[in-house]
């Protein structure tokens, strides 16, 4: 069956009450808007929709809200503010989970540009090296240096000691403003499992975050789920049992050239394992 490929979202915009939105790669680009998206978001917000922003990041709720300021996305454009990096740090805040509650207090950490926030106000203690460490904290993508320190020599002996990561941010590449992708936390977690490790997600296209969305609403209606990401925001959605918008500008612009051939879209849709709802080619009304 042909997936319907829409002009624009006010389509079919009447046929939902929420709509759960991926920020990076739909909205933004990391440092410009989208053209369009403050557009989308504002005829949502005066048709009295709910809107989600659910978002990989890696940061915390307050630094991404902040930061989709800066480009225009204020916070009367929305309801609502989710990060996998905040559901993390909540986590490791409450350890009211197995899987937390038997982590120890020294973490490895994997980051940008050493940019070490995650722990900020926690009580954990950065280790040296996963010789020392009772965790590994993914919440970057380090460069793959030389010798001992390779990642993939860091990941293979944090793997004979069996040691947990947390990933916080689940995607495996964005999109950055010159349309390059670049690698996210969610590539070296997947690494890591292959070399049979431990890995604890909580972003996309995991469950609890769904939960949380529709918690964050409740009593809400009908709702779409709109990204780029085929295997995070469509498989998300799929697994929540919503329907779904992919926007094919996003991380698979360079496998999709032409979203009106109908087999060029099933090729890629069978080769991700994911079907959307809609398709569209960016965020627009």
């Amino acid at each position: 069956m042909s997936i319907p490929v829409l002009d624009g979202l006010g389509t079919v915009a009447d046929q939902y009450d929420l709509f759960i939105i991926d920020q990076w790669g739909v909205l933004h680009d990391g440092v410009n808007p989208h053209e369009g998206a403050v557009d989308v978001l504002r005829r949502l917000r005066s048709a009295g929709k709910t809107i989600t922003i659910l978002s990989n990041s890696s940061k915390r709720w307050s630094v991404t809200t902040e930061r989709m300021a800066d480009m225009g996305f204020t916070s009367d454009l929305y309801d609502h503010c989710v990060t996998s990096g905040e559901e993390v740090w909540r986590a490791l805040h409450d350890r009211n989970e197995p899987f937390y509650e038997a982590l120890g207090e020294r973490c490895y950490m994997f980051t940008w540009e050493g940019d070490k926030s995650m722990i900020d106000d926690l009580p954990l203690v950065e280790a040296d090296g996963v010789e020392d460490a009772d965790f590994i904290l993914n919440s970057g993508t380090p460069s793959d240096s030389t010798g001992p320190d390779s990642l993939h020599l860091i990941l293979q002996r944090a793997a004979v000691r069996d040691l947990p990561m947390i990933c916080t941010n689940p995607d495996f590449v964005s999109k950055g403003p010159d349309g390059e992708l670049s690698l996210c936390p969610g590539t070296t977690a997947r690494q890591y499992l292959e070399l049979g490790g431990r890995v604890d997600y909580r972003g996309k296209p995991h469950a609890p975050v769904y939960q949380k969305c529709f918690a964050l609403a409740p009593g809400h209606g009908s709702a779409l789920a709109i990204g780029d990401s085929l295997y995070h925001d469509i498989g998300g959605a799929n697994n929540a049992g919503i329907d779904s918008l992919f926007i094919s500008s996003g991380i698979h612009a360079e496998e999709l050239s032409n979203i009106s051939d109908p087999a060029a879209l099933g090729a890629l849709f069978a080769r991700e394992g994911q079907s959307p709802t809609y398709v569209m080619p960016s965020l627009r009304w």
